[in-house]
């Protein structure tokens, strides 16, 4: 039953995190794909260049919901306090975001749905992870660079805190995995980030 239960939250995270909030809502509003517009990315930022700041509030909110969901599945199904099944509902929806089932597993990188996830299971880390990343963000306007801090920094402060907060360890590495990830999906804005190429918020791709 254990392992039943497991693959349950595993795959009901998925389905949800490839539910894709910003396709979705782009083919209501402008009938268009948005991984064809703009920077191409399923997510958030890019339905801020593309539909404006409404539709883009939606999109990161509905993301963030799906991550939290999805965490809260996997606690209801949870056998024990080990923290294993919220982290793995979590991760699960994560990956779904990025390579979602419904639209040919071509979907964001995961920020906003990342955001839902560690701060559910980590929520100060988390925070004092974000006040750091919106910091960056208003003051350089790169997006990216603030979706970076936010996802390198979260584990270091969880590792710190998972004690004083009575966290699971499984949520610290679940941290590191997603900030692994993370980094990885944002290889192209890394490089032009070091390049001074990267596009900042409000600047048309």
């Amino acid at each position: 039953m254990f392992l039943i239960g497991l693959i349950i939250v595993i795959l009901i995270g998925y389905l949800l995190g490839s539910l894709s909030f910003s396709y979705i809502i782009a083919k209501k509003i402008k009938k268009v794909d948005i991984r064809q517009h703009g920077s191409g990315n399923a997510g958030a930022t890019n339905t801020l260049r593309v539909l404006g700041l409404g539709p883009a509030l939606l999109v990161l909110a509905l993301d963030v919901l799906k991550g939290i969901v999805a965490v809260w599945i996997g606690v209801t199904f949870a056998p024990d306090d080990t923290g294993l099944f919220p982290a793995l509902a979590g991760l699960a929806a994560i990956l779904g975001h990025n390579w979602p089932v419904y639209y040919g597993f071509k979907g964001g990188k995961g920020v906003a749905t990342t955001i839902g996830v560690i701060a559910t299971v980590v929520f100060f880390p988390a925070l004092f992870a974000g006040i750091v990343a919106i910091g960056s963000i208003v003051v350089t306007r790169y997006v990216s660079l603030g979706s970076i801090l936010f996802v390198i920094l979260t584990p270091i402060f969880a590792f710190f805190l998972l004690d004083y907060y009575g966290y699971p360890v499984i949520y610290g590495y679940l941290a590191i995995v997603v900030a692994l990830l993370s980094v990885w999906r944002h290889r192209t804005n890394i490089k032009r980030l070091l390049g001074g190429t990267e596009s900042k918020i409000g600047q048309k791709s």
